[in-house]
């Protein structure tokens, strides 16, 4: 079951804000609250655009980037 795109949207504006919240909140650079936040928001946009999609066969002009991905260009690039 699909959910309606509007509310995952409120959900991501949502985890963008308690992000934010964190992030100029945080006690040291290791704050797991920021870490918590910023895999919020990844899991966020990825329930918005699956829902997105479902919906109407369209997606954003945005990725998800992650560790993983900066890994495998280095690779690429013979570094």
């Amino acid at each position: 079951m699909s959910i309606d795109p509007r509310v995952a949207l409120e959900a991501l504006v949502s985890a963008f804000e308690e992000h934010l919240a964190a992030a100029t909140g945080k006690r040291d650079d290791d704050d797991p609250a920021v870490e918590s936040a910023f895999f919020n928001v990844a899991d966020s946009f990825e329930a918005y655009e699956d829902a997105l999609y479902a919906a109407t066969g369209e997606f954003t002009p945005l990725d998800v980037y992650d560790d993983e991905d900066d890994d495998e260009d280095d690779q690429d690039s013979g570094s």
